[in-house]
């Protein structure tokens, strides 16, 4: 079986503050799998940071950024089964899962939550991990 992978990219272009020199992509699609990259308040085009001093506005994207990532997959956030979030504050909690359950409404994914100390850029106040599962027709 080949994987698809799905928005390649470098880490020396995303992070060029720091000396990386990584092969990865955003998404993979392994069979019916699909695991996303960790999702930021990133754009993905242009790779700015967006909501910058904002929980709320970082998750909106993560999760826009989900939903572009599972459509360019053929897939559906009704297909998610499992997310991981991690957040840099506990008292984002609230915040970011209230705008995740906006988007998920209906979905029941499995879900983990992980209060963590830092993400890869300081600006980064969460990160939403996901795998999803096409059904088979």
């Amino acid at each position: 079986m080949t994987h698809t992978r799905i928005r390649k990219f470098n880490t020396r272009e995303t992070y060029p503050e720091q000396k990386l020199d990584n092969d990865l992509c955003q998404a993979v699609i392994a069979g019916n799998t699909i695991y996303l990259r960790g999702q930021i308040g990133q754009d993905l085009d242009t790779r700015e940071s967006v909501g910058i001093g904002d929980v709320t506005a970082q998750t909106e994207r993560a999760m826009a950024n989900v939903k572009m990532l599972l459509d360019e997959c053929g897939s559906q956030l009704a297909d998610i089964c499992k997310v991981s979030v991690y957040i840099v504050d506990p008292r984002y909690r609230e915040a970011v899962y209230n705008v995740m359950g906006r988007w998920l409404k209906g979905v029941f994914p499995v879900s983990t939550g992980i209060v963590v100390q830092a993400l890869a850029r300081p600006e980064w106040l969460v990160e939403i991990d996901v795998t999803a599962v096409k059904p088979t027709a």
